[in-house]
């Protein structure tokens, strides 16, 4: 199955947009060669860029302490386990203590590192990295890869409280939605949301042999899935035929 994520509201979408960024940094800082670890560094910039919107860490830290309070209001309820409880309110205060212990906004201690501002500076500009321009990096690049890969992993450090954070949260917005199976008649599925729950995150599941790709636009209100099929022509056309796919709804 293929799954898509759309996002309900612009602090989701933003989650989800570093959620990507460092899963694709992990993935490249894990790799040997220097190409990979070029873009693990353009992907450490691309994170502190996102977050380094004013109310991002607040924004995270306030989910945090949402998601405690929601979740303490069930001690003593037989139907919950305590030690289960215990344990997930452990990971959310681990999470907030760590996040609200940095100074300033996420990764602002790297902004001190004069030589990787000076490649941030820099590779923007389509061939800005060049050696002839920052021969410095250029003579990083070629340290053999577990040098490499400890620098990067020296200055991940910066970032890993949000991430673990941001990881955290969305495992349990995930986990707060169930599956069901919709039928979209003639590539077309409109829902209406019930009023008084207010919604975080749509995920929806399609058979890759079904050739479909799903638009999804939605608000507080309703959600609309439209299929569609990418043509020989290179763009996408709506799919006619009745298909089904799997919706799950998340608070």
């Amino acid at each position: 199955m293929i799954l898509y994520e759309y996002p309900f509201n612009e602090r989701v979408r933003t989650y989800l947009r570093l959620e990507q960024l460092f899963s694709r940094l992990s993935v490249l800082i894990s790799r040997v060669d220097a190409l990979d670890h070029h873009f693990a560094i353009q992907s450490i910039f691309e994170i502190m860029e996102v977050a380094a919107r004013a109310d991002m860490k607040s924004d995270v830290l306030k989910d945090i302490d949402r998601h405690r309070l929601h979740l303490n209001a069930y001690r003593g309820n037989p139907a919950i386990s305590e030690r289960v409880l215990d344990d997930v309110i452990g990971q959310l205060d681990s999470r907030f203590s760590q996040l609200s212990g940095l100074v300033g906004k996420t990764g602002q201690s790297l902004t001190e590192n004069d030589w990787l501002m000076a490649i941030r500076s820099r590779i923007g500009i389509p061939g800005g990295t060049c050696e002839f321009d920052l021969p410095a990096y250029f003579h990083w690049q070629h340290l053999s890869p577990q040098q490499r890969q400890g620098d990067l992993q020296r200055w991940v450090q910066a970032l890993v409280p949000l991430a673990e954070a941001i990881a955290l949260l969305m495992k349990m917005m995930r986990d707060s939605g169930s599956p069901h199976k919709v039928m979209a008649a003639g590539g077309q599925f409109q829902q209406n949301l019930p009023q008084g729950k207010t919604y975080q995150l749509l995920r929806l599941a399609v058979d890759p042999s079904q050739g479909l790709i799903p638009e999804i636009s939605g608000n507080r209100l309703m959600l609309s899935v439209r299929l569609m099929r990418q043509g020989a022509d290179d763009r996408l056309h709506p799919a006619p035929e009745d298909a089904s796919f799997e919706l799950t709804l998340c608070t």
